[in-house]
């Protein structure tokens, strides 16, 4: 299976937790690691070269912190940009049907913050809606998200473990996932 991870981080090398999800995700060769924020820096998104990708590939991987309740700017306007009429969705638009999507995001508080009745009051699943309803839209199989809490707070080892387990995740086959 070929996977391709977007991460859109604003500031990758500032993050310890997508640094270290991102750094083990590079020590295997069948998953290509594409860094928006880097290859965009002037936020102008190569539409047909990010379709050409798309196609590429079985599986695509979101890496983002969770950022307000949902995701950076750049990866927003790369699901506008990217996923068009006619190409993602709509008449004739079926280029992305059966592939599947994941996303893995960041978030800086604990697993119990982000519940019904915790700090945050949903869970990140639920706060995820609009991003898979987005994709579920074109076509897509959406597998469960991957989500490292406490990311800001975590050691170092944590972090090196939450990244094998990353990358543990996005290897598994898509009928293991939705279990």
């Amino acid at each position: 299976m070929k996977t391709m991870v977007i991460s859109a981080h604003p500031c990758l090398e500032q993050s310890r937790a997508n640094q270290a999800m991102s750094r083990e995700l590079k020590r295997y060769e069948d998953i290509s690691f594409r860094d928006l924020y880097a290859e965009y820096p002037d936020w102008t998104i190569d539409v047909k070269h990010e379709q050409n990708l798309l196609l590429q590939v079985d599986r695509v991987v979101l890496q983002f912190p969770f950022y307000w309740y949902s995701s950076p700017p750049l990866l927003k306007k790369w699901l506008d940009d990217v996923l068009t009429y006619g190409w993602a969705f709509g008449s004739g638009g079926d280029n992305l049907k059966g592939k599947e999507f994941i996303i893995a995001t960041t978030a800086g508080g604990t697993e119990n913050s982000y519940r019904a009745g915790g700090e945050n009051l949903y869970t990140v699943s639920e706060m995820l809606r609009p991003i898979e309803r987005t994709l579920t839209k074109c076509g897509i199989t959406y597998l469960p998200a991957f989500v490292t809490y406490n990311a800001n707070a975590g050691s170092e080892s944590y972090l090196a473990e939450e990244a094998i387990r990353y990358a543990a995740y996005i290897h598994e086959p898509s009928e293991a996932l939705v279990l």
